[in-house]
């Protein structure tokens, strides 16, 4: 047993280091953790099971659910947790990246910067919202631009990490674009951090991915250039 000095309660060691690792933002895996069996169920069937599950904690909390305003949370909570902003756990909705040949030979980076990123935190379940700053090299293939912000949106609409968003991100494109010569770097604000615990609301966090020859000094150093230019519009 342990004691938290901050409540002078008892607590077991597991539930201590369970707390502990989600406070420290603590990444266990560079691959999203689901259980065996985890696309068994229809999305209609995740939805009757976490509309029930999501009534229990509310009235547990003490909410009416009779009440005009509460009687549809449960459904509306359960549909957008399927449907929205844990889409990206059903491989279905997986964006296809159709790549094309490199015609007009353009050698150097190409950036796409200011992806807006929403995510959810896998400790509190709160939002991450922020932006990514992608970059590859292409070496005879060229992916559409649109589809890099929804590889980052495909990977945000899950519980995560921000460490791992960053890596499954370059991973994506490396896939697709068959070269190692992928960067990521996403600045983010965590309301886990902002709205609870120490109730930071100024910092953010940035992670980076370096892939090939992003990993040069020189290279990795013209793409955070590019990410400090002003946009145009």
């Amino acid at each position: 047993m342990k004691t938290d000095l901050d409540r002078g309660i008892q607590i077991d060691d597991e539930s201590f280091l369970d707390e502990q690792m989600g406070d420290d933002h603590v990444s266990t895996n560079a691959t999203t953790p689901l259980r065996s069996g985890a696309f068994d169920l229809s999305d209609s069937e995740k939805i009757e099971i976490i509309k029930k599950d999501v009534a229990n904690i509310l009235e547990t909390l003490g909410m009416d659910l009779t009440d005009d305003s509460l009687k549809g949370t449960p459904n509306r909570v359960a549909k957008m947790f399927v449907n929205e902003i844990f889409g990206g756990l059903n491989p279905a909705k997986k964006p296809s990246a159709s790549t094309f040949d490199n015609n007009y030979k353009y050698g150097e980076m190409l950036v796409e910067k200011n992806i807006v990123v929403y995510s959810t935190c896998e400790h509190h379940l709160l939002p991450i919202v922020g932006r990514a700053h992608v970059a590859y090299i292409s070496n005879g293939t060229v992916v559409g631009l649109s589809k890099m912000n929804r590889i980052v949106d495909y990977y945000a609409k899950r519980p995560q990490v921000q460490e791992r968003l960053t890596m499954q991100i370059v991973q994506e494109l490396q896939q697709v674009l068959g070269t190692d010569d992928v960067a990521c770097v996403i600045d983010a604000k965590h309301l886990c951090v902002n709205s609870r615990g120490i109730r930071d609301i100024e910092s953010s966090t940035v992670t980076s991915e370096f892939g090939g020859k992003f990993k040069e000094d020189a290279t990795r150093r013209e793409f955070l250039d590019y990410i400090k230019l002003e946009t145009v519009f």
